[in-house]
């Protein structure tokens, strides 16, 4: 995710959010933007899983046929 982003910038990044959201509101910040990717990982995920079992449906239609 962050592979196109040095240490300069995440350190930038870091700084800008520590001051915008302070440094008591800032674990919760972070909190919540981990739980949001990681809804977002397991949601892309599901609709992988949900993509790969219909493919392998249709595959197994056209080898009936």
């Amino acid at each position: 995710m962050f592979g196109r982003l040095g240490p300069m910038e995440l350190v930038l990044i870091l700084i800008i959010a520590l001051v915008v959201f302070g440094p008591s509101k800032l674990p919760d910040v972070g909190e919540a933007f981990g739980k949001a990717i990681r809804k977002f990982k397991d949601s892309a995920n599901e609709v992988k899983k949900e993509a790969d079992i219909s493919e392998e449906l249709s595959l197994d239609d056209e080898d009936k046929k």
